[in-house]
């Protein structure tokens, strides 16, 4: 509930902030009607400390509470810019974790018997939604606003929470991003539900939501239930989920919400952007080949076969976390549960012996490829091919292979 204290004035910064038009004032002192949906914008903007919100223990109604959400992510269109760099565009498309959310989601909500729905917040957005339902999605939540182009904490945290409190549904997934990692717990702790972070496996045990991730460092998985508050909610990592193909003929009902939005509740504002990768870099998470090296590469000199590898095979080079400590390959380029989860089609593991954390993060790979001189690595344990012997001697004998096979 929500209450106005003997601390108000009426001096009314509330009333525009609201994106519901539930506040009024009236003798001199701020009303709250029916529309209220405890987003928290007034209390963000009251000086005094006048209005309190106070969340329930527990839900009384567990059953009121339906279907399953993905939050929708978009990130702008890059370019060839100006000494190599990439530049940013107007122009904005789906981070693949949305088609794998969703994908997920599908058989999640097809074995509840719920409906699968996406919530799509941004400016000029619309034009995704066939999309979304082409990955599954039978119903897409739409806010569109120019105050909501940029991706801001306050302002989104604002408006799916507005949407949880009207629709209220009993899962909602969000992807283990720089931006899902920010709002989702900024929503479970404004409306006092649970959250799962950085999930690697989705399931459902007994009409819950069974979300799985690594615990103590990796060394065990945890199986997590969420019994007593809704919405259940979980981050999950790109890369973990496998998607679907999509079914361009499938269509998803489409509700607009149309919450009034004011820059003004924004407590951080977008100055500048700038992106600082350059062109050509190929992207570990984005990548369909990927020739990984641990410590058994030993140097940054002997990383060049590894890269020359990856050339011919059109790829990308990744690294262990001990390749990574040892300063061999940036942070960016680092495998496993601290790094980026991986998913391509080839993975060729090179002087890596398998600790759990790598292994978290690159086993959803279609076929890997270990080369070790231990035959007792775990790596080996994950591995469709295993190689014993020295990737000094066999990567250069293997790239030697496939340049005279392009000749």
């Amino acid at each position: 509930m929500i209450e106005i204290t003997s601390k108000c004035t009426g001096c009314s910064r509330c009333v525009p902030v609201c994106p519901f038009g539930a506040i009024h004032v009236a003798d001199k002192k701020a009303v709250v009607g029916e529309a209220c949906t405890l987003c928290g914008a007034c209390v963000q903007v009251c000086a005094l400390e006048a209005i309190e919100i106070s969340r329930p223990e527990a839900s009384a109604d567990l059953s009121a509470w339906k279907g399953l959400w993905v939050f929708v992510e978009t990130a702008p269109v890059l370019k060839p810019g100006k000494g190599g760099h990439l530049e940013i565009t107007d122009a904005k498309t789906l981070k693949p974790v949305t088609h794998e959310l969703l994908s997920a989601g599908r058989k999640l909500a097809d074995e509840l018997g719920q409906e699968l729905c996406a919530v799509l917040v941004g400016d000029q957005v619309e034009g995704f939604v066939d999309e979304l339902a082409s990955y599954g999605a039978d119903k897409v939540y739409l806010v569109q606003d120019e105050a909501l182009k940029d991706y801001n904490t306050d302002l989104y945290a604002m408006v799916v929470i507005g949407l949880i409190a009207k629709h209220k549904p009993n899962i909602v997934l969000y992807p283990a991003t720089y931006v899902g990692r920010d709002l989702a717990p900024r929503i479970a702790a404004e409306i006092h539900a649970g959250l799962t972070a950085d999930c690697t496996g989705l399931s459902i045990k007994d009409g819950l939501l069974l979300q799985t991730r690594p615990a103590f460092g990796g060394n065990i998985m945890a199986d997590i239930l969420c019994p007593n508050m809704r919405p259940q909610m979980a981050t999950v990592r790109p890369n973990v989920l496998r998607k679907d193909e999509p079914q361009p003929l499938k269509k998803a009902a489409l509700v607009r919400e149309t919450p009034k939005i004011d820059k003004n509740v924004a407590r951080v504002k977008t100055l500048e952007k700038r992106i600082t990768a350059v062109h050509g870099e190929k992207k570990i998470d984005q990548a369909n080949v990927i020739v990984s090296g641990g410590r058994g590469v030993k140097t940054k000199d002997k990383f060049k076969v590894l890269e020359e590898l990856a050339d011919l095979l059109g790829g990308a080079v990744g690294a262990s976390r001990a390749a990574v400590d040892m300063g061999l390959k940036p942070k960016t380029q680092q495998v496993g549960q601290s790094g980026t989860t991986v998913m391509p089609r080839l993975y060729l593991a090179c002087g890596i012996s398998g600790a759990i954390q790598h292994i978290v993060g690159m086993r959803a790979s279609d076929v890997i490829v270990a080369i070790n001189k231990d035959p007792n690595a775990p790596i080996f344990s994950v591995a469709k091919y295993a190689i014993v012997g020295d990737l000094h001697d066999i990567l250069p004998r293997l790239a030697a292979g496939l340049k005279e096979k392009k000749k």
